[in-house]
């Protein structure tokens, strides 16, 4: 099976149109046309539909294994490239919002460096590729549990843990009724135990009713916390495409919903009684 074709099978598919992808991969549209009737008879089934223009059953199940092989050629071609280059003059730094803070400690004034924040998965799939040196990732995981990312061949070089806390309105009746003091972000930095006693204590599962802000790119998607707690719900009530965290927390604080974040970050905050989760980032680089 030639990976040039497959990716034009998958361009074609992607785009629903053989005038469109020969136009991004630089063919003819009658030589996207012949690729695609070579991997039609090398694996003995019609792969698309033409009119319109969609993949068949067999496509389909053909998508499902081709994004993955072309993006580890991809990044097998990135990584030989890596080693053929020599010592490294710039460094491309990828994280996601919440992991600026480990981003920074890579900044090196000998070198040229650039910063790109965007959400794990794209930072996971830029790392691969090449498109980026080093990228830092976070999210809701349990405790010693890696985050769940695309298989990619990636080295986790290094994991960092900390605890959570779902973000609530000040006014919130739980927050309320707690011990005075406990908004104030300096409690965060007490003890574990002194924490437990003097915050409010809730179960993830039962907040599913609850209304919560959808922040993919800044925290855990909700269908990934639903599957986290094992309950559905955790319906939006809003969403948020931005990768700001303070406009997320300014939501949160205006009564639109509550939002799952490290502790470090949150003001008015409700500790996870269960399940056992953490807030982790991981490292992660091309190879070893």
């Amino acid at each position: 099976m030639d990976p040039r074709f497959l990716r034009t099978f998958v361009t074609v598919a992607r785009l629903g149109s053989f005038s469109a992808a020969a136009r991004e991969l630089g063919y003819t549209q009658s030589a996207v046309s012949q690729h695609i009737g070579v991997l039609e008879a090398d694996l003995g089934a019609p792969l698309l539909t033409r009119r319109p223009v969609e993949p068949t059953e067999a496509g389909a199940r053909l998508l499902e294994h081709a994004e993955p092989i072309l993006l580890r050629l991809d990044a097998a071609r990135a990584d030989v490239a890596k080693v053929a280059g020599g010592p490294p003059r710039s460094l491309r730094i990828g994280t996601t919002p919440l992991a600026c803070g480990h981003a920074a400690s890579l900044v090196a004034p000998a070198l040229t460096v650039t910063v790109r924040v965007a959400d794990r998965v794209t930072i996971a799939r830029e790392v691969a590729t090449g498109v980026l040196d080093v990228g830092f990732v976070d999210g809701v995981a349990a405790v010693n549990d890696p985050l769940r990312l695309p298989e990619l061949g990636l080295t986790v070089a290094e994991v960092w843990e900390e605890p959570l806390a779902v973000a609530v309105p000040a006014d919130h009746p739980l927050i309320a009724r707690t011990v005075p003091g406990i908004a104030r972000p300096s409690s965060f930095s007490r003890s574990t135990d002194e924490s437990r006693r003097s915050r409010p204590a809730v179960r993830l599962e039962d907040l599913v009713d609850a209304r919560w802000i959808d922040a993919p790119v800044v925290c855990a998607p909700l269908d990934e916390l639903a599957a986290i707690a094992r309950a559905d719900g955790f319906r939006p009530a809003l969403h948020y495409d931005g990768a700001d965290v303070s406009g997320l927390l300014a939501l949160v604080a205006a009564g639109h919903g509550l939002a799952l974040l490290p502790r470090r970050v949150v003001t008015h905050g409700l500790a996870l009684a269960e399940p056992a989760l953490t807030h982790r980032t991981e490292l992660l680089r091309l190879g070893g």
